[in-house]
């Protein structure tokens, strides 16, 4: 069972915390995290873009003029491509891209990501986020105090207004619950900052 140390927002160390192999103890399995990163992402896409191909444009499907001895090149209608207003050719219509991903599979896809994050020295347990005001110097001076550098995902127990709005001017920063903590996430952020009782609505969720 690992054991990580609990800062304060003024960076100093005031306990320590006992995590669970079973969500924070596993191994890395880099093929099922791309797996269900590309779902994510794919399901994410709203696939709506369209456009008209020759057959959808208004017009009339006259020919322009005649096919022979006018000097001009041979056209059968205005509404192809080559024409201005015409038709797109392979227009791009809408479509569904999302994927399916077992339940049981993105458990244990977040499991090792967080696993690896943990072995890497990329996470950082706090008491809390409770900062006095929402402003942003008040986050500067905790990003100062845990010396966080990287981009960054700060998850917080339940929605925390205070915290979003201080961070909402700062770079690289982000703001999310432990509920909707994902493995995206996880994987693109440099450095997690979760507070104690993220940590075990974290491990509520993910164990078994």
């Amino acid at each position: 069972m690992a054991t990580v140390k609990v800062y304060n927002l003024l960076g100093e160390a005031t306990g320590s915390l006992k995590l669970s192999d079973e969500v924070f103890g596993q191994e890395y399995n880099e093929a099922l995290i791309h797996q269900v990163i590309v779902a994510q992402l794919a399901n994410a896409r709203q696939g709506t873009k369209s456009a008209l191909t020759r057959s959808e444009v208004r017009g009339h499907a006259k020919k322009p003029w005649r096919q022979k001895h006018t000097g001009r090149a041979r056209h059968g209608s205005t509404k192809g491509p080559q024409w201005r207003g015409g038709g797109i050719v392979f227009a791009p219509k809408p479509r569904d891209f999302s994927q399916k991903v077992n339940k049981e599979a993105k458990r244990v896809a977040f499991r090792s990501a967080i696993s690896t994050k943990l072995a890497d020295k990329e996470i950082i347990v706090v008491e809390n986020l409770n900062i006095a005001q929402p402003k942003t110097k008040e986050m500067v001076n905790v990003a100062k105090a845990l010396n966080l550098s990287k981009s960054v995902l700060l998850v917080t127990e339940n929605l925390n207004d205070t915290v979003i709005r201080a961070t909402s001017n700062i770079e690289k920063f982000e703001v999310t619950t432990a509920e909707l903590l994902n493995v995206y996430e996880v994987v693109a952020f440099g450095t997690l900052v979760i507070t104690k009782d993220a940590i075990k609505k974290i491990e509520e969720a993910y164990k078994g």
